[in-house]
């Protein structure tokens, strides 16, 4: 099978998100289950510098609307995975977040600029390609390439089939009506079984209306998106797509999250060294300038700090929290309100909570290590990365039962197979139970220790969801 998956982003080069993570990822998890695959994403400039002798493949043309004529380059990865770059810099050659400019605020030629990433995804996967390599699949990726499908269903001549994986429904990509003629597109298309969403145009909505499968990050998520409480205005869409919607559980990167050989940690270990794990708590507490206290439990949060999260339940309850007593290290950034109060709790109990308010990969493996419970109380979460990081580092995770968290975390209350602690509802007393049933737990090491082998000895590698995602593509074959 051969499989175009395009992207607005892919890690290490250029990541905002867990879609950098797939992207990263998920091609060559694929490759290994013997598919044939090109990754195609904008030539941002980290790409640019990564790749400088990529060579010119293709210069599609003809495209419509206002989306100019770009240079298409092929570099190889360190993995093998074969890169094709749009390489047309008035769109990408742009430094900071592929989405934001300097100000914070959307670019306000997005709509061209993935516009064109879906176009020419479009163009590889239908009959006008003049290259010698033909899709059988071109695979989307949230609102940047939802109009992949939107054009393969409207352009003529035969196509590929298409599938589009939706990581956060909560980003649609919408327009105004001016921008369907910007794009291309006829006029038919803009209608309610096209491209039209309450008088603008949605990226999402087209390739949610026109893809030939979606796909979702988890299956709860995938339950969860065709409700109307959490299906941000789509759920009616999506349940008359029902037939045609799986939710696979993103993987993990097992080499660079692996305790055994974690070159950030203070001390390797793994489930049959558990007793080497405390040296990295005891490193953390220094770090952060936490007392040096192995009595008591250190609840780690590694984050956005955002209402999605659900971070905002955490300062009404820490004052109660921290009398357990108990310690925490914060590690994140985002709404300026929620910076705020935890920057006034750590200033307010110096020793006993600490905030790291940026981003710092390294610390972040430290938090995973380091701590003793993670915290994960999220509104909703489509998948979640961290408490599988957790699981894997002996953390046991407290999270909230909505997405891929509840497809990964078991309640050690309600299974003794359990993994971590789940509450239901995102209410601050709700997850402060949830937290006072981990500590408990933990003060019980014997029962701790089966809590974190239990988690420890979860599979979240890439093999699996890979091996998922090819029977989609063969199902859609078939």
């Amino acid at each position: 099978m051969k499989v175009l998956f395009a992207t607005s982003e892919i890690a290490p080069w250029v990541k905002t998100g867990g879609l950098g993570d797939v992207a990263g990822a998920l091609p060559a998890a694929l490759r290994a289950q013997g598919v044939d695959v090109r990754v195609l994403v904008p030539c941002y400039p980290a790409l640019a510098q990564a790749f400088p002798q990529a060579k010119e493949i293709a210069r599609p043309h003809w495209l419509g609307g206002l989306l100019p004529h770009a240079v298409l380059r092929e570099a190889l990865a360190a993995d093998g995975t074969t890169l094709w770059l749009i390489d047309y810099p008035p769109y990408y050659s742009r430094q900071g977040n592929p989405y934001l400019g300097p100000e914070g605020h959307d670019w306000l030629d997005n709509h061209l600029r993935f516009g064109l990433l879906s176009r020419i995804a479009a163009w590889i996967g239908s009959h006008a390609s003049t290259l010698p390599w033909h899709p059988d699949i071109v695979h989307c990726n949230d609102w940047q390439t939802g109009f992949a499908p939107v054009y393969l269903r409207y352009l003529p001549g035969g196509r590929a089939k298409s599938v589009l994986t939706v990581h956060n429904l909560a980003f649609q990509g919408l327009f105004g009506h001016s921008t369907l003629q910007e794009l291309g597109l006829p006029d038919h298309a803009w209608h309610i079984d096209g491209v039209e969403y309450h008088n603008y145009l949605s990226f999402l909505k087209g390739g949610l209306r026109h893809a030939d499968w979606i796909t979702t990050v988890s299956p709860s998520y995938a339950r969860e998106i065709q409700t109307d409480a959490e299906g941000m205005g789509l759920a009616g869409l999506l349940r008359s797509r029902a037939d045609a919607i799986t939710g696979i559980i993103n993987g993990i990167d097992t080499a660079a999250w692996d305790p055994s050989r974690d070159p950030h940690l203070e001390r390797d270990y793994d489930a049959a060294h558990l007793d080497r794990k405390p040296a990295n708590k005891s490193a953390l507490q220094r770090e952060l300038g936490l007392e040096q206290r192995a009595d008591l439990p250190l609840l780690g949060i590694v984050s956005r700090l955002t209402h999605q999260k659900g971070l905002d339940l955490i300062p009404p309850i820490a004052e109660a929290l921290l009398a357990l007593p108990a310690q925490f290290a914060v590690l994140g950034s985002g709404e300026k309100s929620l910076q705020q109060a935890f920057h006034k709790l750590a200033e307010r109990h110096r020793g006993r909570f600490a905030v790291t308010l940026a981003f710092n990969e390294a610390l972040a493996h430290r938090i995973e290590a380091g701590s003793d419970i993670f915290l994960m109380p999220s509104r909703f979460e489509p998948c979640g990365l961290n408490q599988m990081y957790s699981l894997r580092y002996g953390t046991p995770p407290v999270v909230r039962a909505t997405g891929g968290l509840a497809d990964t975390v078991l309640d050690a209350d309600a299974d003794k197979r359990g993994n971590g602690f789940v509450f239901a509802e995102a209410t601050a007393a709700e997850l402060r139970a949830a937290i006072e049933r981990a500590v408990a737990a933990w003060r019980d090491p014997p029962r701790w220790l089966r809590i974190q082998k239990s988690g420890m000895a979860c599979d979240f590698g890439w093999e699996g969801p890979a091996r998922q995602y090819a029977e989609v593509y063969r199902h859609l074959l078939e």
